[in-house]
């Protein structure tokens, strides 16, 4: 296939494998401008699927950054009431969002980490009733990337500028399973996701044991808990995918029970700033310390968002023997780069993760230990010496990792 087919098909895998259209449906797509080729594309798509309405957003790094840079201090106290209402109106109404992201890694270096911190504490705020759609799976949503020059660069940065582009875009395309027959490969990958979770589920382990050459963790097990992989369903029961590509089987942590202490195998993109070489301490789910040799005061800024991000809200099983991990790439991409490692994140937890949890009041998910915040942040933990024991109802044993990979 030429570059140019296998774009048009990984078009057509956001909207009927990611996203999952369905006729009448209203879609929203947010993209960065880098991406608007392929936006378009994907509306193309959207259309022929038989959505309804497809509203475009885009962003602009550089406008971004300027606004970072320039603009008066008490701007990022402020979010847009109307911008909100959007979202939520959309979601409300049944509609869909896909994110067409196009990373620069470096977009705020050099950027006040207090304004950055600022300005997503109020996003936070301003946009957790839309983002509560999302964490329960009331809607569908996904996520997929495209390759943008300053992205290109960073991970290519001996190549030509076109080869660069051009060869971040092959990443991305076999990383993201895009084949002569994507979807039905997708449905291929997504079965045996499923066959992984079921047996997690089966097992119904109380707590999971993390250890590696620095690793040392233990994560207890809210009751009732469900593992989930790669596809989730609306309440439609319309399958969709969140994130393209994925590898994971993920689950839900008790907010209380994480103790030990966690190292980063990856660099963590945190609102356009790096954070590396870093590690976390938990004392009864919550971190009590934590250092980076890079990045230090921005992951400061990620756990003192609220009080729910000092815990954890998802842990997510990925093999280190897995295709993107196989690339040897550094994507600087959360997207690509926690699906090449287990991982974890800070902040909220997903309501879909535990039996009914989307009807939980505030004081349920508490009492059964569920993590509520207004971030969500993935961090890459996994490495090829990583074993992980399940701990059953009864204290048996049983692995589920060994030497980074699945032990079943």
């Amino acid at each position: 296939m030429t570059l140019n087919t296998r774009i048009d098909k990984f078009a057509e895998l956001a909207i009927k494998t990611g996203i999952n259209v369905q006729s009448g449906e209203n879609l929203l797509i947010r993209a960065d401008v880098e991406a608007i080729d392929f936006t378009r594309r994907c509306v193309k798509e959207a259309y022929k699927a038989g959505a309804k309405q497809v509203y475009v957003e885009y962003s602009d790094g550089v406008i971004t950054r300027e606004k970072y840079m320039s603009a008066p201090n008490d701007a990022f106290d402020e979010y847009p009431q109307w911008q909100a209402d959007k979202y939520t109106q959309i979601a409300k109404e049944g509609g869909s969002f896909l994110s067409i992201i196009s990373d620069d890694p470096d977009l705020l270096a050099g950027v006040d980490p207090d304004r950055i911190a600022r300005s997503q504490k109020i996003a936070g705020k301003f946009l957790k009733e839309w983002r509560s759609y999302t964490l329960s799976d009331k809607v569908k949503w996904s996520i997929v990337a495209v390759p943008s020059l300053k992205w290109a660069k960073r991970i290519h940065p001996d190549l030509d500028d076109e080869y660069a582009v051009r060869e971040l875009w092959e990443n991305i395309l076999d990383c993201s399973r895009v084949s002569e027959d994507p979807i039905g490969d997708w449905a291929i990958h997504n079965k045996n996701l499923h066959d992984k979770r079921d047996f997690l589920n089966e097992m119904n382990f109380k707590e999971l044991r993390y250890k590696s050459s620095k690793t040392d963790l233990v994560v207890g097990l809210p009751e009732g808990h469900i593992w989930e992989s790669g596809a989730s369903f609306d309440p439609k029961k319309n399958m969709f995918n969140p994130n393209i590509p994925t590898e994971e089987v993920f689950g839900m942590p008790h907010k209380y029970k994480v103790d030990g202490i966690v190292y980063s195998t990856k660099p963590l993109i945190y609102a356009g700033s790096l954070i590396d070489e870093f590690w976390i301490r938990f004392e009864e789910g919550k971190i009590v310390d934590y250092d980076a040799k890079i990045g230090k005061e921005n992951l400061k800024n990620l756990v003192e968002t609220d009080e729910g991000s000092l815990r954890l809200g998802e842990i997510a099983l990925v093999p280190y023997d897995s295709p993107i991990s196989n690339r040897n790439i550094i994507f600087y991409s959360t997207l690509f780069d926690e699906n090449a490692s287990c991982h974890l994140a800070i902040g909220a937890a997903y309501s879909s993760c535990i039996e009914n949890g989307a009807s939980f009041s505030e004081e349920e998910k508490d009492q059964i230990g569920m993590n509520v915040s207004m971030t969500h942040v993935d961090f890459m933990i996994g490495d090829k010496d990583m074993d992980i024991v399940g701990i059953k109802q009864d204290g048996t044993e049983f692995a589920i990792f060994k030497d980074g990979n699945w032990a079943f």
